[in-house]
């Protein structure tokens, strides 16, 4: 691995492919486009490449997830329809065998997630890395690319002619493949570069915004809360007091608001809507598996059970005891008060609020905190089955620049190898002419 890119450009052939980016779409972009014969250089600004995949799935990386193709469309709701031909040219069963094939095996765990067997994120991308150099791909680390070489073409459209760095270097090639990642954790190389090129070659780039984020809440009792996490609970997003999304599943009180797995997947949403200037609500029901009428006969069974106590006691066997007296508080009741004082209209009133414990969301967490971005190059300008840039010939596009982003479950980095091998086969055949 070379650590800088000081004077190296007279090295590179006009036949190349140039990657940008060396996470995991850029080096499978970079392993397909060598396993087809081509010359491949990938400049990496970092000091080693992977670096994000290597806090993936909290240092396992989630690979991908065994899903049917509609089911990882489904799971991906950042243009997921996009990526319908990548993902029947290289799927779920794909990656699972690449990786097996670099003697990395995999497992299946609950929700279909697919991990290394070894639990270590490293062992992916070690694995990718070695295979870099085994087909021969040149890998520049610190190598910090500045810009897009552009050229005229026959019929005035404008074709790639390599990349500039910030020391002054050029790398010429036939094809560019711009695989920069997001805007999410910078700290790992993904500072939004890719934005500025290719809104630079004329691409349309939608705004970024943090998805897979936490959210902030305006109400102080969800911060005392912090660290209480709920299972089996279904959030529901108003905006405007309109019901917009739901999710059911674990999710996590924290001292700014609430996270978990089923407001992570809600975010997405409450980012675009919030940057609209929409006015946002988030609802728990903390027993989706009863209606009203079961939950208000269950209220009514353990206040017989515990009618002489109070009624701050007598709910310790329907919820957490940190979160009973934020639900009696929403519901008008004081704690102290005894079960056997409590009305059938405030029993109702009760058995509301734990249907739709209410609180008001009054922001995301920064996009630097994002697990991956929403936005990025606008899908309508790049070719889905090739991922060349519909404006500049030779310009290819992979992973999370892209304008594609889905849930937790390993659907982001599928997405990513997709695209990344979409790029790489096409760069080397599509990128002359």
């Amino acid at each position: 691995m070379e650590n800088n890119a000081n004077n190296n450009a007279n090295e590179v052939n006009m036949d190349s492919v140039i990657v940008v980016g060396a996470g995991p779409a850029g080096m499978m972009a970079a392993i397909k486009a060598a396993e087809n014969g081509a010359r491949v250089t990938v400049l990496e600004k970092m000091a080693r490449p992977g670096k994000k995949m290597l806090i993936t799935g909290k240092g396992r990386c989630n690979i991908t997830n065994v899903a049917e193709k509609q089911e990882l469309i489904k799971n991906i709701p950042g243009n997921g329809k996009f990526l319908h031909s990548c993902l029947k040219a290289y799927d779920n069963e794909d990656v699972q065998l690449f990786f097996q094939g670099l003697d990395v095996p995999v497992k299946t765990e609950r929700g279909g997630r697919v991990f290394p067997v070894s639990d270590r994120a490293a062992d992916v991308v070690e694995a990718m890395v070695l295979r870099l150099h085994e087909l021969g791909v040149r890998l520049v680390t610190d190598a910090r690319v500045a810009g897009l070489l552009l050229k005229d073409a026959t019929g005035g459209v404008r074709r790639i002619a390599g990349v500039r760095t910030a020391d002054g270097s050029e790398y010429h090639g036939s094809a560019v493949i711009v695989a920069t990642g997001g805007a999410s954790y910078p700290g790992t190389g993904s500072t939004g570069d890719g934005y500025l090129w290719a809104a630079e070659a004329g691409h349309h780039v939608v705004k970024p915004l943090p998805a897979l984020v936490p959210l902030e809440t305006e109400d102080d009792w969800v911060k005392e809360l912090s660290g209480l996490s709920l299972k089996n609970v279904r959030a529901i997003l108003f905006s405007d007091g309109e019901r917009v999304a739901d999710m059911f599943g674990e999710m996590l009180f924290t001292h700014f608001g609430v996270s978990g797995p089923i407001i992570l997947s809600l975010s997405r949403q409450a980012a675009q809507l919030l940057d609209e200037g929409h006015f946002l609500e988030l609802e728990i029901d903390l027993k989706p598996a009863l209606n009203l009428e079961q939950l208000d006969a269950r209220l009514l069974r353990d206040f017989e059970k515990y009618q002489r106590k109070e009624i701050k006691n007598g709910m310790k066997e329907l919820l957490p005891g940190r979160l009973i007296e934020p639900v009696l508080d929403a519901a008008y009741l004081k704690p102290e008060r005894m079960v056997n004082t409590i009305t059938r209209e405030e029993r109702h009133r009760l058995a509301q609020v734990l249907k739709g414990l209410g609180m008001v969301v009054s922001g995301t967490r920064p996009i630097a905190e994002a697990i991956v971005t929403a936005g990025g190059v606008d899908v309508k300008e790049i070719n889905p089955k090739t991922m060349e840039s519909k404006l500049v010939r030779g310009l290819y596009f992979a992973g999370e620049v892209v304008d594609v982003d889905g849930y937790t479950g390993g659907f982001n980095l599928q997405a990513a190898f997709s695209m990344g091998a979409a790029a790489g086969n096409w760069s080397v055949w599509n990128s002359e002419g």
